[in-house]
């Protein structure tokens, strides 16, 4: 049996949770503090201000990020393939480190508005490795970012079916196949 988790960890969970349920303003300290059932001295010791629990969830996306981007280069399929494959909604912790980075940077929070870049510029040089053309490696990532916008929509939904998800594969490879070529 794991661990249970740490304090800090509990509270970064309640902040990514209060951000993708209620927004923002929500995300009070004393709000974090009660969700994760410790007081507010407690989030103090291990956050000493919003700005920390900010800095807190941005260090945990970009650690998921590197994992994906590890995973990326690794992947037997390709990057391409799994890029594509894994924009789905999932509910992952990646998942939703993403959601409540960019809850925030809708916000206009510059440090989460950094963060969402720098993800995205990882993934976009991940792809370049496979994808010398900038335009076609750039449609991927947009392709992602649109299956992942798409299940957003529809509160994390599936609304493409595996077998579209292959057929848009498909389509991938031949796209960067064909770019490839000239």
């Amino acid at each position: 049996m794991p661990p249970p988790p740490t304090a800090r960890a509990k509270l970064l969970e309640s902040f990514v949770r209060i951000l993708i349920e209620q927004g923002e303003r929500a995300a009070t300290l004393e709000a974090v503090a009660a969700d994760a059932g410790v007081s507010k001295g407690g989030l103090l010791y291990h956050f000493g201000s919003k700005d920390a629990l900010v800095e807190g969830l941005v260090a945990r996306l970009d650690r998921l990020v590197a994992e994906d981007v590890e995973l990326m280069a690794a992947a037997p399929e390709g990057a391409v393939e799994y890029y594509v494959r894994t924009s789905v909604f999932a509910d992952t912790p990646l998942d939703r480190a993403i959601v409540a980075v960019f809850r925030l940077s809708q916000g206009a929070n510059a440090r989460a508005q950094q963060a969402a870049r720098g993800m995205q510029d990882q993934w976009l040089r991940t792809l370049r490795e496979q994808v010398p053309d900038e335009a076609t490696a750039r449609a991927v990532l947009l392709l992602g970012d649109g299956l992942y916008y798409n299940a957003a929509l529809t509160g994390g939904h599936a609304t493409v079916t595996e077998a579209q998800l292959d057929a848009l594969v498909e389509r991938v490879r031949l796209m960067v196949a064909a770019h490839a070529a000239n």
